[in-house]
């Protein structure tokens, strides 16, 4: 463990207050050296929080959180901020069952004033804690509380970002904005002159001539008020670099070294102190800064497993199956081998969909549009209106932000665009923010879909290659965050048979239908349910639309129950499925049915193992589940508990 003294006095960021500025650089250090450590034990993001050191010691010494707002955009940076606000000693349970989450979290905390985890919400968010405060004035001291949203520069990618710039710009509500600039090049190096400019501009003097000289060419007309207005704007941003920001209505301040707190703190008390309108500090920092194995590999110190803080060598999982997007991005390179129309669009997510794999052979056939889902989806669509095949490679809980694109733009149209769902289903420790429960059910509403879910590796492969196959719309192949269950890959995918399921274990007195990688879990089932007597089948549905209604059929009549099992939310495949044996007229003969999801709630985070077990949506659920419906005797007995034990 690290010394860390000065850090073992702050309980809270009032704590904070009285110290002196090297007291402050002391702390710090302390704080950076506790969450790598933190970390090292944990797992989780490191290179974003390692970034923001200084910055977060100097916002919670200038500001008054909680009566002040500071919203982090994203959240996967606030480690820092949660061990000053009082959370020190739960940094251990970091994203795990029952413990502190990965990301800001209102209930979690009062120095959580905006929940987050997805990016880019932190301006909007802002903006509307600064309109309410001016609307509510409930008294002098929360009439003149601050709001400050801090957002990363690639945040800033996102079209939410500038709405909400523009809207507050436009209503003049007072409202700071830290721009976290750790990668892009938007601005101007750090230097002394920049910083120098950047501590006067934000000070009253400055602030108070401008004030003044505005009221002087007032009365010289508006025509040459705005002249002079536009003149010294112009020639202020050339120096700052803060044209775009400016045009939105906000009072550029920077740039300015994030990890130089002599410059932080006196910027931070200025822009504290100005009395209206909205300011943006362009702060300059450093992914992983403090720690040499992160900062020479920011990507791959970004989210971390377990690792040796001497050597920065990172916990190497067991060598398993391959992992379903690695499955992904390799079967994705061979169908663009053969067809070169094929192209692969994601959003800023190139490692975490497989898109970097395909990247590195097909680099001009690659558009990583940043954080922009929305534009990602209608990208594809004009690519897909003049004969590109577009895979469009976007996580299952992000692809929900860009859904009036999916719908009027491409299913509206019948545009032969392929998504790729990654993360569908539960995602474990990043919790209910990430996780891809709702696909199916919002994806499967809409006319023209065709919807897949890859029962196992090998099968994913030939959904790839259906994908790649299919020209009459689009169509959406889904798949989790996860190692495969180690069957053998086929060398090449060949297309499915659109609408077509597959039984892979005949029974006669259960049948269970499943829709995704719960399909292991569900054989797993069947044997323990064939050794306590009862006869089962295992068929794997491999499409949720078009529903595959002869594979239904058959199940339904030849079956005394059928269970539908399915890693989504209510409202997906299940429902359909219960859609189409009321049609059959197979409830009118007695036939036994459950259906198996996720529950109605926001799942917190765990691991994937214990979440599907708590969903229901493992071996020992679907036996239970089973015996049930057609052994009831047997359901209190030890046949339930076989799997575990």
């Amino acid at each position: 463990m690290p010394e860390t003294p000065l850090l073992d006095t702050i309980n809270t960021p009032s704590d904070m207050k009285p110290l002196s500025a090297p007291q402050l650089r002391q702390l710090a250090d302390e704080l950076r050296a506790e969450v790598i450590d933190t970390v090292s034990v944990t797992g989780g993001h490191l290179g974003a929080g390692l970034g923001v050191i200084e910055l977060t010691v100097a916002l919670h010494h200038v500001f008054d959180a909680p009566t002040d707002k500071i919203i982090w955009d994203v959240g996967h940076q606030t480690y820092p901020h949660k061990i000053l606000t009082g959370r020190r000693n739960k940094m251990l349970t970091l994203r795990q069952a029952g413990g502190l989450s990965g990301f800001t979290k209102r209930s979690e905390s009062v120095y959580d004033p905006f929940g987050a985890a997805h990016t880019s919400t932190s301006i909007s968010a802002g903006l509307g804690f600064a309109v309410a405060r001016d609307l509510q004035q409930k008294s002098e001291k929360d009439s003149k509380s601050h709001v400050v949203a801090v957002i990363g520069d690639g945040a800033m990618s996102a079209g939410m970002a500038y709405e909400a710039m523009n809207n507050a710009g436009a209503l003049g509500s007072r409202l700071i904005v830290i721009l976290n600039d750790n990668e892009m090049s938007i601005a101007p190096p750090v230097g002394a002159m920049s910083a120098y400019l950047a501590k006067l501009l934000s000070g009253k003097t400055y602030l108070s001539m401008r004030d003044k000289g505005r009221k002087i060419t007032k009365h010289l007309g508006d025509r040459m008020d705005r002249g002079i207005t536009r003149a010294v704007k112009h020639a202020r941003t050339y120096l700052t670099g803060g044209t775009l920001f400016e045009q939105l209505g906000f009072y550029y301040v920077g740039p300015v070294d994030g990890h130089n707190l002599d410059q932080l703190l006196p910027i931070l008390k200025n822009v504290r102190d100005a009395q209206d309108g909205p300011i943006l500090v362009h702060v300059v920092t450093q992914k992983g800064k403090g720690y040499a194995p992160a900062e020479a590999s920011a990507d791959k110190y970004h989210g971390v497993v377990k690792f040796d803080v001497a050597t920065g060598l990172q916990e190497k999982s067991k060598p398993n199956a391959p992992s379903y997007t690695k499955v992904f991005g390799q079967s994705l390179i061979s169908e663009a081998e053969r067809d070169s129309r094929i192209v692969a669009i994601t959003a800023a997510m190139p490692s975490g969909t497989g898109v970097d794999m395909f990247e590195k052979r097909f680099p001009d056939r690659t558009f990583d549009v940043g954080i922009a889902e929305q534009h990602a989806v209608t990208f594809a669509a004009g690519m897909a209106c003049d004969g590109m095949k577009p895979f469009c490679a976007i996580y299952s809980t992000f692809l929900q932000r860009a859904y009036d694109q999916v719908m009027h733009d491409v299913a509206l149209q019948n545009l032969p665009v392929r998504f790729a769902i990654d993360r569908a289903g539960l995602v474990g420790a990043d919790g209910p923010t990430h996780a891809g429960a709702f696909d199916t059910a919002y994806m499967g509403c809409l006319p023209n879909m065709v919807l897949m879910a890859a029962g196992d590796e090998a099968d994913l492969v030939h959904m790839v290659a259906t994908a790649a196959a299919y020209d009459e719309g689009p169509i959406a192949l889904r798949y989790p965050r996860a190692d495969g269950v180690g069957v053998a890959l086929p060398e090449v995918g060949v297309p499915l048979e659109i609408g077509r399921g597959r039984i892979l274990r005949e029974g006669s007195r259960v049948a269970i239908l499943s829709y995704g990688t719960r399909l292991a879990e569900c054989l797993n089932a069947a044997t323990t349910l064939d050794a306590a007597g009862i006869s089962t089948t295992v068929a794997d549905a491999r499409f949720a639309k078009p529903l595959d209604l002869e594979l239904i059929r058959r199940l339904a009549t030849h079956h005394e129950a059928l269970i539908v099992i399915e890693e989504g939310a209510v409202g997906g495949f299940g429902s359909y499925v219960l859609h189409a044996l009321m049609a059959q007229g197979h409830f009118d003969k007695g036939l036994k049915v459950r259906t198996l999801h996720l529950p109605d709630v926001f799942q917190d985070h765990a691991s994937q193992q214990q979440l599907y077990a708590d969903a229901g949506l493992d071996a020992n659920a679907i036996v239970a589940t089973a015996l049930a419906l057609v052994a009831p005797s047997l359901a209190n007995s030890n046949v339930t508990f076989a799997l575990s034990k």
